[in-house]
């Protein structure tokens, strides 16, 4: 493979496949999803009802791979390839330990976190039989994750949506296994789900451990998953704590939103799914654009080129938001046909329809929030997105949500302009903080290490 010395990345280069990795991990929820429906309606709503316990205890995970994300990518821009093998191994084990926590943690509880959800015997019973597997191997995912943002910091995309093709293509097969009962196999139900999310995602990690090998500049000695480097692990919390923060606040007040739209009635509700699943490709969209431009702004960063990540990150914005704007056009050009995949309603489909016409104004708006965040962050400048994000999320853009939606019976339509102004708000915010300047002294590679790079060039 080429050296991460010489290799050259681009921003479209790195988000292509980060766009397609994140579609295939939402297509293997689909997909066992659908495979379980031919089967039993109770069935899917149990996995459905366990995997809200699963994502949540996986939000604990991304302190540590985005933080990991970003020194991995500031360390190789300052060339400090020799420091690489140890900070892998510490991410990788904090990660673990944070898994076989919750992995002990989910299983040991499964009974009362499922009550919570008020399920009747027969579901109570099919989803707890799914945690007792998936929530048990939740240290697994840990680690997956942990790798996967290492691998993708070196530049290596495109290897790991590879890899992770090959899982769900796994997955499936072994869905076909245990749930139909191919070649003799016993119909396993939901607990087979869960085995063969299971192995598949443990083959998928000793693939992962093999290209970390291959992409490093440096050995990954097993030593360095039990004997971590203190420098290393609070360099990587500094940055993931923030920035899992915001994702934290964001699921939180999405509750929130959820709460004031279930008060219009299961219609509004019902328009509310509809809209966001077709405009979530572009969401994710904007979340791999983040992720490719944090990349190479942490990797000029680390290398002191702190101009060249300056105007990066407003050639990314011009870029992204192109890129972002042609996405919402396809979309809203076949805006009806696909609503009309999802329901005949007449009145769902007219509001779904004006609704994903705003977002000409809500994607390019999300983009330039996620673009300037992410690049705050990769700058080492976490905490101040994570103030933005939260005091603007909870101090203005809820009450806004409420005000125009609710109280100003606009429903909908008033939501969505609230969430406009709350993306862009928060933009422009982030976008004054990046035109100051002020994150240039927040970089994790300290002077000294500047000094020691620049002569070593």
């Amino acid at each position: 493979m080429t050296s991460t010395k010489t290799r050259e990345l681009t921003l479209f280069a790195l988000t292509w496949p980060i766009f397609i990795e994140s579609g295939l991990q939402m297509f293997m929820r689909i997909a066992d999803t659908f495979m379980l429906s031919q089967v039993s309606d109770d069935a899917v709503a149990a996995v459905g009802v366990a995997n809200q316990i699963i994502q949540m205890a996986m939000l604990v995970f991304a302190f540590v791979s985005i933080g990991s994300a970003v020194v991995v990518s500031q360390y190789l821009g300052a060339r400090r390839e020799s420091e690489l093998g140890r900070l892998a191994g510490s991410s990788v084990g904090v990660n673990f330990l944070f898994g076989a926590a919750l992995s002990a943690l989910v299983v040991s509880l499964s009974g009362p976190l499922l009550h919570i959800f008020g399920l009747d015997p027969t579901l109570f019973h099919l989803a707890q039989r799914y945690l007792y597997v998936a929530g048990g191997a939740l240290f697994i995912q840990a680690v997956l994750t942990a790798l996967v943002a290492i691998i993708q910091s070196y530049g290596y995309t495109r290897q790991t949506m590879m890899v992770a093709l090959g899982m769900n293509v796994l997955n499936v097969i072994g869905n076909c296994f245990f749930i139909y009962g191919l070649l003799g196999v016993p119909k396993l139900g939901v607990t087979g789900v869960a085995i063969s999310t299971a192995t598949s995602q443990c083959i998928g990690l000793v693939v992962y451990f093999i290209l970390l090998r291959k992409v490093s500049g440096a050995p990954v000695l097993w030593r360095y998953f039990v004997r971590w480097r203190k420098e290393h692990v609070k360099k990587v919390l500094r940055i993931g704590i923030p920035s899992s923060a915001v994702t934290l606040s964001y699921s939180a007040s999405q509750f929130v939103i959820l709460a004031f739209i279930a008060t219009l009635g299961a219609q509004m509700m019902t328009t509310k799914v509809y809209t966001q699943n077709i405009m979530f490709i572009v969401m994710i969209l904007a979340q791999s654009l983040g992720r490719g431009g944090q990349i190479l702004v942490g990797r000029k960063i680390g290398a002191g080129q702190r101009e060249l990540a300056y105007r990066e990150v407003f050639a990314n914005l011009r870029r992204s938001l192109l890129i972002t704007l042609a996405g919402v056009c396809v979309l809203c050009l076949v805006r009806i046909p696909l609503l009309q995949l999802f329901t005949r309603d007449h009145e769902i489909v007219s509001l779904g329809a004006t609704l994903l016409l705003l977002s000409f104004l809500l994607e390019p708006g999300r983009n330039f929030n996620v673009i300037l965040e992410k690049s705050l962050q990769a700058a080492g400048d976490a905490k101040y997105p994570m103030t933005v994000s939260i005091a603007v999320t909870w101090l203005f853009s809820l009450p806004l949500t409420y005000l125009l939606g609710i109280r100003l019976e606009y429903g909908l339509l008033g939501m969505w302009s609230a969430f406009i102004v709350d993306e862009w708000l928060r933009g422009i915010i982030l976008f004054f903080r990046w035109k100051s300047r002020k994150w240039e002294n927040k970089s994790l590679v300290r002077r000294r290490d500047e000094a020691e790079t620049r002569a070593a060039l």
